[in-house]
Protein backbone atom coordinates (compact mmCIF):
# COMPACT_ATOMS: atom_id res chain seq x y z
CA UNK A 1 0.00 0.00 0.00
CA UNK A 2 1.64 3.21 -1.17
CA UNK A 3 1.00 6.90 -1.59
CA UNK A 4 1.95 8.54 -4.86
CA UNK A 5 2.09 12.25 -5.55
CA UNK A 6 1.82 13.55 -9.12
CA UNK A 7 2.58 17.18 -9.93
CA UNK A 8 0.27 18.66 -12.59
CA UNK A 9 1.13 22.33 -12.01
CA UNK A 10 4.02 23.81 -10.04
CA UNK A 11 4.08 27.55 -10.84
CA UNK A 12 2.84 30.47 -8.80
CA UNK A 13 0.94 33.64 -9.64
CA UNK A 14 0.11 33.08 -13.32
CA UNK A 15 0.58 30.38 -15.99
CA UNK A 16 3.79 30.93 -17.93
CA UNK A 17 3.98 28.57 -20.93
CA UNK A 18 6.85 29.04 -23.35
CA UNK A 19 10.21 27.81 -24.54
CA UNK A 20 11.94 28.77 -21.27
CA UNK A 21 9.62 26.81 -18.96
CA UNK A 22 9.39 23.46 -20.76
CA UNK A 23 11.40 21.39 -18.26
CA UNK A 24 9.64 22.41 -15.05
CA UNK A 25 6.33 23.42 -16.62
CA UNK A 26 4.28 26.59 -16.79
CA UNK A 27 0.96 25.58 -15.19
CA UNK A 28 -0.12 26.83 -11.78
CA UNK A 29 -0.66 24.74 -8.67
CA UNK A 30 -2.29 21.34 -8.94
CA UNK A 31 -1.22 18.12 -7.19
CA UNK A 32 -2.80 14.67 -7.26
CA UNK A 33 -2.49 12.37 -4.25
CA UNK A 34 -2.98 8.77 -5.37
CA UNK A 35 -3.89 5.96 -2.96
CA UNK A 36 -5.23 2.77 -4.56
CA UNK A 37 -7.52 1.96 -1.65
CA UNK A 38 -9.45 5.23 -1.90
CA UNK A 39 -12.79 5.19 -3.70
CA UNK A 40 -12.33 8.78 -4.87
CA UNK A 41 -9.69 10.90 -6.60
CA UNK A 42 -7.90 13.39 -4.35
CA UNK A 43 -6.61 16.68 -5.74
CA UNK A 44 -4.84 19.54 -3.99
CA UNK A 45 -5.53 22.92 -5.64
CA UNK A 46 -7.13 23.69 -8.95
CA UNK A 47 -4.73 25.94 -10.81
CA UNK A 48 -4.32 25.65 -14.58
CA UNK A 49 -2.69 22.24 -14.14
CA UNK A 50 -6.06 20.69 -13.27
CA UNK A 51 -7.20 20.98 -16.90
CA UNK A 52 -4.92 18.18 -18.10
CA UNK A 53 -5.56 16.16 -14.94
CA UNK A 54 -9.29 16.31 -15.69
CA UNK A 55 -8.76 14.78 -19.11
CA UNK A 56 -6.63 12.00 -17.62
CA UNK A 57 -9.21 11.20 -14.92
CA UNK A 58 -11.83 10.67 -17.61
CA UNK A 59 -9.53 8.44 -19.67
CA UNK A 60 -8.48 6.12 -16.85
CA UNK A 61 -10.14 2.71 -16.89
CA UNK A 62 -10.02 2.52 -13.08
CA UNK A 63 -11.46 6.01 -12.77
CA UNK A 64 -13.23 7.07 -9.60
CA UNK A 65 -16.49 8.88 -10.19
CA UNK A 66 -16.09 10.79 -6.93
CA UNK A 67 -13.53 13.57 -6.74
CA UNK A 68 -12.37 15.60 -3.75
CA UNK A 69 -10.52 18.86 -4.34
CA UNK A 70 -8.72 20.51 -1.43
CA UNK A 71 -8.01 24.19 -2.07
CA UNK A 72 -5.22 25.72 0.00
CA UNK A 73 -6.81 29.14 -0.60
CA UNK A 74 -8.83 30.97 -3.22
CA UNK A 75 -6.28 33.17 -4.97
CA UNK A 76 -6.79 33.00 -8.72
CA UNK A 77 -3.68 30.93 -9.52
CA UNK A 78 -5.04 28.15 -7.30
CA UNK A 79 -8.58 28.00 -8.69
CA UNK A 80 -8.34 29.25 -12.30
CA UNK A 81 -8.46 25.75 -13.79
CA UNK A 82 -11.86 24.80 -12.35
CA UNK A 83 -13.94 26.12 -15.27
CA UNK A 84 -11.86 23.87 -17.55
CA UNK A 85 -12.08 20.72 -15.38
CA UNK A 86 -13.79 18.18 -17.65
CA UNK A 87 -15.39 16.00 -14.91
CA UNK A 88 -17.42 19.04 -13.78
CA UNK A 89 -19.37 18.76 -17.06
CA UNK A 90 -20.24 15.07 -16.58
CA UNK A 91 -23.48 14.05 -14.88
CA UNK A 92 -22.05 10.83 -13.40
CA UNK A 93 -19.46 12.71 -11.30
CA UNK A 94 -19.65 13.96 -7.73
CA UNK A 95 -17.14 16.65 -6.78
CA UNK A 96 -16.52 17.89 -3.26
CA UNK A 97 -14.54 21.11 -3.03
CA UNK A 98 -12.94 21.84 0.35
CA UNK A 99 -11.23 25.08 1.32
CA UNK A 100 -10.96 28.05 3.67
CA UNK A 101 -12.93 31.28 3.37
CA UNK A 102 -11.80 34.63 4.72
CA UNK A 103 -15.24 36.14 5.30
CA UNK A 104 -18.46 34.43 6.34
CA UNK A 105 -20.41 36.56 3.88
CA UNK A 106 -18.31 35.23 0.99
CA UNK A 107 -18.98 31.50 0.92
CA UNK A 108 -16.61 29.07 -0.77
CA UNK A 109 -19.30 28.35 -3.35
CA UNK A 110 -19.69 32.01 -4.23
CA UNK A 111 -15.96 32.74 -4.32
CA UNK A 112 -15.06 29.72 -6.47
CA UNK A 113 -18.30 29.73 -8.45
CA UNK A 114 -17.79 33.40 -9.20
CA UNK A 115 -15.22 32.37 -11.78
CA UNK A 116 -18.13 31.24 -13.92
CA UNK A 117 -20.03 34.50 -13.78
CA UNK A 118 -21.15 35.41 -17.30
CA UNK A 119 -18.89 38.49 -17.14
CA UNK A 120 -15.83 36.23 -17.14
CA UNK A 121 -16.88 32.89 -18.62
CA UNK A 122 -19.51 31.76 -21.16
CA UNK A 123 -20.80 28.82 -19.10
CA UNK A 124 -22.45 29.43 -15.74
CA UNK A 125 -21.90 27.24 -12.70
CA UNK A 126 -25.61 26.29 -12.69
CA UNK A 127 -25.03 24.63 -16.07
CA UNK A 128 -22.39 22.21 -14.76
CA UNK A 129 -23.65 18.64 -14.93
CA UNK A 130 -21.69 17.15 -12.02
CA UNK A 131 -23.02 17.13 -8.48
CA UNK A 132 -20.82 19.68 -6.69
CA UNK A 133 -20.63 20.24 -2.95
CA UNK A 134 -18.62 22.96 -1.17
CA UNK A 135 -17.18 22.36 2.30
CA UNK A 136 -15.56 25.10 4.41
CA UNK A 137 -12.36 24.22 6.24
CA UNK A 138 -10.57 25.74 9.22
CA UNK A 139 -7.80 24.44 11.46
CA UNK A 140 -9.08 20.95 12.16
CA UNK A 141 -8.51 17.20 11.87
CA UNK A 142 -10.54 15.10 9.42
CA UNK A 143 -10.96 11.38 8.81
CA UNK A 144 -11.12 10.95 5.03
CA UNK A 145 -11.84 7.21 5.09
CA UNK A 146 -9.81 4.06 4.34
CA UNK A 147 -7.28 5.06 7.02
CA UNK A 148 -6.44 8.45 5.47
CA UNK A 149 -6.48 11.46 7.79
CA UNK A 150 -5.98 15.17 7.23
CA UNK A 151 -4.78 17.86 9.62
CA UNK A 152 -4.91 21.51 8.53
CA UNK A 153 -2.76 24.45 9.63
CA UNK A 154 -3.12 28.21 9.13
CA UNK A 155 -0.28 29.69 7.07
CA UNK A 156 1.11 33.22 6.66
CA UNK A 157 -0.39 34.65 3.49
CA UNK A 158 -2.38 37.80 2.61
CA UNK A 159 -5.57 35.70 2.47
CA UNK A 160 -6.70 32.83 4.71
CA UNK A 161 -4.59 29.89 3.58
CA UNK A 162 -4.23 26.34 4.90
CA UNK A 163 -1.39 23.86 5.00
CA UNK A 164 -2.36 20.19 4.68
CA UNK A 165 -0.90 17.14 6.42
CA UNK A 166 -2.15 13.88 4.91
CA UNK A 167 -1.31 10.71 6.87
CA UNK A 168 -1.84 7.18 5.58
CA UNK A 169 -0.36 3.83 6.63
CA UNK A 170 2.51 5.53 8.46
CA UNK A 171 3.36 7.83 5.51
CA UNK A 172 2.94 11.62 5.65
CA UNK A 173 2.61 14.17 2.85
CA UNK A 174 2.50 17.85 3.81
CA UNK A 175 1.80 20.98 1.78
CA UNK A 176 2.79 24.41 3.11
CA UNK A 177 2.08 26.97 0.44
CA UNK A 178 1.45 29.86 -0.03
CA UNK A 179 3.34 31.08 3.03
CA UNK A 180 6.28 33.05 4.32
CA UNK A 181 7.94 33.04 7.76
CA UNK A 182 6.07 34.92 10.46
CA UNK A 183 7.93 38.07 11.50
CA UNK A 184 7.70 40.87 14.03
CA UNK A 185 5.41 43.58 12.66
CA UNK A 186 6.04 46.11 15.41
CA UNK A 187 8.28 49.15 14.96
CA UNK A 188 11.87 47.93 15.37
CA UNK A 189 13.60 51.33 15.32
CA UNK A 190 14.59 52.39 18.87
CA UNK A 191 15.04 55.96 17.64
CA UNK A 192 11.39 56.24 16.59
CA UNK A 193 9.23 58.06 19.18
CA UNK A 194 6.57 55.33 18.79
CA UNK A 195 9.02 52.54 19.61
CA UNK A 196 7.81 50.25 22.40
CA UNK A 197 10.38 47.76 23.68
CA UNK A 198 7.82 45.51 25.36
CA UNK A 199 5.72 45.25 22.21
CA UNK A 200 8.82 44.50 20.13
CA UNK A 201 9.84 41.70 22.48
CA UNK A 202 6.32 40.26 22.41
CA UNK A 203 6.32 40.43 18.61
CA UNK A 204 9.65 38.62 18.37
CA UNK A 205 8.46 35.86 20.70
CA UNK A 206 5.16 35.45 18.86
CA UNK A 207 6.92 35.15 15.48
CA UNK A 208 9.31 32.54 16.86
CA UNK A 209 6.45 30.52 18.33
CA UNK A 210 4.42 30.59 15.11
CA UNK A 211 7.37 29.54 12.97
CA UNK A 212 8.17 26.73 15.41
CA UNK A 213 4.55 25.56 15.24
CA UNK A 214 4.74 25.35 11.45
CA UNK A 215 7.94 23.29 11.60
CA UNK A 216 6.20 21.02 14.10
CA UNK A 217 3.28 20.71 11.67
CA UNK A 218 5.48 19.10 9.00
CA UNK A 219 7.85 17.38 11.44
CA UNK A 220 9.07 14.05 10.06
CA UNK A 221 7.08 14.28 6.81
CA UNK A 222 8.01 11.75 4.15
CA UNK A 223 7.33 14.47 1.56
CA UNK A 224 6.97 18.19 2.20
CA UNK A 225 5.78 20.40 -0.67
CA UNK A 226 6.76 23.92 0.37
CA UNK A 227 6.33 27.38 -1.10
CA UNK A 228 9.70 28.57 -2.44
CA UNK A 229 9.02 31.35 -4.92
CA UNK A 230 12.03 33.56 -4.16
CA UNK A 231 15.70 33.62 -3.38
CA UNK A 232 16.72 35.38 -0.18
CA UNK A 233 17.99 38.38 -2.16
CA UNK A 234 14.70 38.67 -4.05
CA UNK A 235 12.66 38.42 -0.86
CA UNK A 236 14.67 41.10 0.93
CA UNK A 237 14.54 43.39 -2.11
CA UNK A 238 10.85 44.13 -1.70
CA UNK A 239 8.87 40.88 -1.48
CA UNK A 240 8.23 40.86 2.28
CA UNK A 241 4.55 40.55 3.06
CA UNK A 242 3.69 38.99 -0.30
CA UNK A 243 3.20 35.58 1.34
CA UNK A 244 6.01 33.53 -0.20
CA UNK A 245 9.22 31.95 1.08
CA UNK A 246 12.80 31.68 -0.14
CA UNK A 247 15.19 28.80 -0.82
CA UNK A 248 17.62 29.26 2.05
CA UNK A 249 14.93 29.46 4.72
CA UNK A 250 12.77 26.60 3.41
CA UNK A 251 15.61 24.10 3.03
CA UNK A 252 17.02 24.86 6.48
CA UNK A 253 13.62 24.68 8.20
CA UNK A 254 12.70 21.38 6.52
CA UNK A 255 16.05 19.86 7.50
CA UNK A 256 15.55 20.96 11.12
CA UNK A 257 12.12 19.30 11.11
CA UNK A 258 13.50 15.96 9.96
CA UNK A 259 11.67 15.99 6.61
CA UNK A 260 12.78 13.14 4.33
CA UNK A 261 11.97 14.63 0.91
CA UNK A 262 11.42 18.34 0.16
CA UNK A 263 9.75 19.50 -3.06
CA UNK A 264 10.37 23.20 -3.70
CA UNK A 265 7.12 24.51 -5.18
CA UNK A 266 5.26 27.56 -6.49
CA UNK A 267 8.08 28.67 -8.79
CA UNK A 268 8.11 32.33 -9.76
CA UNK A 269 6.59 32.79 -13.25
CA UNK A 270 9.69 34.74 -14.37
CA UNK A 271 12.02 31.89 -13.35
CA UNK A 272 13.39 30.09 -16.42
CA UNK A 273 14.37 26.44 -16.63
CA UNK A 274 18.04 27.45 -16.72
CA UNK A 275 17.65 29.55 -13.58
CA UNK A 276 15.87 26.75 -11.71
CA UNK A 277 18.61 24.33 -12.75
CA UNK A 278 21.22 26.67 -11.26
CA UNK A 279 19.26 27.00 -8.03
CA UNK A 280 18.98 23.21 -7.84
CA UNK A 281 22.76 22.95 -8.12
CA UNK A 282 23.12 25.31 -5.18
CA UNK A 283 20.39 24.03 -2.87
CA UNK A 284 19.58 20.47 -3.95
CA UNK A 285 22.97 18.81 -4.08
CA UNK A 286 23.39 15.80 -1.75
CA UNK A 287 24.13 16.68 1.89
CA UNK A 288 23.84 20.42 1.25
CA UNK A 289 21.37 20.62 4.15
CA UNK A 290 22.09 17.25 5.73
CA UNK A 291 20.38 13.96 4.92
CA UNK A 292 17.21 15.52 3.46
CA UNK A 293 16.51 14.98 -0.26
CA UNK A 294 15.64 18.30 -1.95
CA UNK A 295 14.39 18.93 -5.50
CA UNK A 296 12.44 21.48 -7.50
CA UNK A 297 8.96 20.21 -8.38
CA UNK A 298 8.18 19.88 -12.08
CA UNK A 299 5.10 18.94 -14.07
CA UNK A 300 4.71 15.22 -14.61
CA UNK A 301 6.97 14.27 -11.73
CA UNK A 302 5.70 11.31 -9.68
CA UNK A 303 6.93 10.69 -6.14
CA UNK A 304 6.14 7.29 -4.64
CA UNK A 305 6.24 6.91 -0.86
Amino acid sequence: MTMKVIFWGVRGSIPCPGSQTVKYGGNTACIELCIDELDYSLIIDAGSGIRELGYQLVKREDKNLDIRIFLTHTHIDHISGLPFFLPAYMSDRKIRIYGPVSHEQATLENVVGGLMDYRYFPIRRDELAAEIEYINLKEEHLNLGKGLSLTTKLLNHPILCLGYRFAYQGKIVCTTYDTEPFRNLFNLDPQDPNYNEELVQDGEETARELNAQLEEFYQGADLLIHDCQYTKAEYEAGKQGWGHSWFEYVCSAAARAGVKKLALFHHDPTRTDAQLEELEKIHCSPNCYGKIEIFCAREGLEVVL
